[in-house]
């Protein structure tokens, strides 16, 4: 057998050992790829009708209209970039009666459903059903449209959450009449079974005031809050709602 000389022997084995670390680094790569191929982006929030059928609000009696009014005003919100908390979504359906749980608080991310419960309409909208709405001082009714929710305080009824309305002539006037969410006594059920309705405030939609708590820190600092109605006027004035009603409502009233 030749020998082989000392001089190629080193180079054999100086290439050899570049060969098992190539190989071992080439190893290791295929493991680092699958770690960052791991971290997915998060989903996209779910179409409309998936979210509500998801969450099966309608057995919940949340008007199916409500919800899509809601989700195209708060996708209005968010693109003029006046929510910082777009997470949540509030919907108050005042097509229900206030016997029933008619907030809805919804995370948009998540998919879920965090807060369902009872909410309050102004004295003068009406009894147990909200049917009429107004944006002036003193009126002690309700104002329908969109709002961004703001900073928090303790006022006379404790804990409470300032609201913006940005809908001008229908809830632009929220903060100068004082219209923020606070807890009440006399959102509960126990009244409810004694008139057959809670009761009313001075146009504040109040909320029991064992969850006042939790359900203003979660929808506190710039998140949309909707009160809805299916009111005639309301909806021929919407500004939010604007572009996706009126080529509507004008052929109706065209067609009557």
């Amino acid at each position: 057998m030749q020998k082989v000389k000392p001089i190629v022997f080193v180079l054999l084995l100086i290439v050899g050992c570049v060969t098992v670390v190539w190989g071992m680094s080439s190893l290791g790569a295929p493991a680092e790829r699958k770690m960052i191929s791991a971290a997915a982006p998060a989903p996209a929030p779910e179409s409309k009708a998936m979210l509500y059928d998801n969450l099966r609000l309608d057995t919940l009696a949340l008007s199916r209209q409500a919800f899509e009014y809601a989700i195209e005003g708060y996708k209005s919100l968010k693109t003029a970039g006046e929510l910082s908390n777009d997470r949540i979504l509030s919907i108050v359906d005042f097509s229900l009666p206030s016997s029933q749980k008619r907030l809805f608080i919804i995370d948009i991310i998540s998919g879920k459903l965090l807060f369902n419960t009872f909410v309050s309409h102004g004295r003068n909208s009406g009894a147990a059903m909200a049917t009429r709405f107004s944006n002036r001082p003193e009126s002690n009714q309700s104002s329908l449209g969109f709002y961004v929710t703001g900073d928090t305080y303790r006022g006379e009824h404790g804990y409470s959450l300032k609201l913006e309305g940005v809908e001008k002539g229908i809830n632009d006037n929220a903060l100068m009449r004082n219209i923020v969410v606070h807890g009440a006594a006399y959102v509960n059920e126990k009244i409810i079974s004694q008139k057959g309705y809670i009761g009313r405030s001075l146009g504040c939609p109040a909320i029991p005031d064992k969850l006042k708590t939790a359900v203003i820190n979660v929808i506190r600092n710039g998140s949309c809050l909707f009160l809805y109605s299916p009111d005639r006027h309301y909806l021929s004035h919407s500004s939010v709602l604007a572009q996706i009603l009126n080529p509507f409502l004008t052929d109706s009233l065209t067609a009557g």
